[in-house]
């Protein structure tokens, strides 16, 4: 149980680190702070797991060129994976490098694989070591604070979050019956762009937003031409 909160810990501490970094590289283009990911918090999982699943998978491999080559191979699965899950999920993609080169049905590309390969190398020579002798010199009444207090906040996080987007997702079955195109348009206006979380979503997620917008403005054109 102790290790598996130290790794809980890991995971919170590299989601922390992942978002950041997407905060850090979005800002250039959006010019202001953008919550990044779909949770509330300042984590984004995909990092944290991947991270994880690296640690434990390639933590005794010894040759550098090896374990750099490894890294790009588990974090392009995690990521692939994760778009695809998520897209099966929500019927909407959160991020597109369809216009990237080398790119894989959109999901993963080049760049961004070896730009991962290259922080999972760090994270196995130098971030991990670090984080896991900090952890490890804990008592474990500090570390059983920590993890309850977290991971409670996590699961309430996650459970919003995803609420939140399921009730986006199922907007259009919820007022298929509707025939006041108005009434329909009023609260579609007020779940996208009056409630907190909804437009915290859209904004962590640009291709989300787009595809939503585009999946309603469908369904409200097919309701006028009834």
């Amino acid at each position: 149980m102790h290790n598996f909160q130290i790794y809980f810990l890991l995971f919170l501490t590299y989601s922390c680190l992942g978002w950041i970094m997407e905060v850090i590289v979005t800002y250039p283009d959006t010019k202001k702070f953008v919550n990044r990911g779909f949770l509330i918090g300042p984590y984004c999982p995909i990092y944290g797991y991947c991270s994880v699943a690296m640690i434990l998978l390639l933590n005794n491999v010894k040759s550098n060129i090896l374990l750099f080559l490894l890294c790009i191979i588990v974090c392009s699965i995690g990521e692939y994976a994760t778009s695809y899950i998520m897209e099966k999920m929500f019927h909407a993609r959160w991020w597109d490098y369809s216009k990237h080169k080398f790119n894989l049905n959109g999901r993963i590309c080049l760049s961004n694989c070896l730009a991962f390969g290259v922080l999972g190398f760090l994270l196995i020579k130098f971030m991990n070591p670090f984080f896991f002798k900090i952890y490890s010199a804990l008592s474990i009444k500090t570390i059983n604070i920590l993890f309850y207090t977290l991971i409670t906040i996590f699961i309430i996080d996650s459970i919003i979050s995803f609420n939140t987007i399921f009730k986006i997702k199922n907007l259009s079955i919820k007022y298929k019956n509707l025939d006041n195109t108005s009434e329909i348009k009023d609260k579609i206006k007020k779940m996208f762009y009056k409630n907190y979380f909804s437009k915290r979503i859209f904004k962590a997620s640009p291709e989300f937003h787009k595809e939503i917008r585009r999946r309603f403005e469908d369904f409200i054109q097919k309701i006028e031409n009834k």
